[in-house]
């Protein structure tokens, strides 16, 4: 997968758990909490798809990782390949 396949896919989850956000005017360091306001839940929710989506395992510690679109695909970027 290339990154901006994994940047549509994460996008994509992304807005199936909040389709309020506008996916054309995300920017890649925005933060997913803080700056599109989702909460825990809709974090979790968006890692759960992630984990489906991807068949990685997401483990907790590697939250951080995914709080931006452009942190997330590095980080799911780096699993894939690994």
């Amino acid at each position: 997968m290339t990154p901006d396949d994994i940047r549509a896919a994460f996008i994509e989850d992304l807005i199936s758990i909040a389709p309020d956000i506008d996916p054309e005017i995300l920017q890649d360091d925005e933060h997913i909490q803080d700056d599109l306001g989702l909460d825990s839940m809709d974090f979790l929710n968006l890692v759960s798809a992630l984990h489906q989506r991807f068949g990685l395992p997401i483990p907790e510690a590697d939250y951080p990782e995914l709080a931006t679109i452009a942190r997330a695909v590095r980080y799911l970027g780096k699993a894939i390949a690994d």
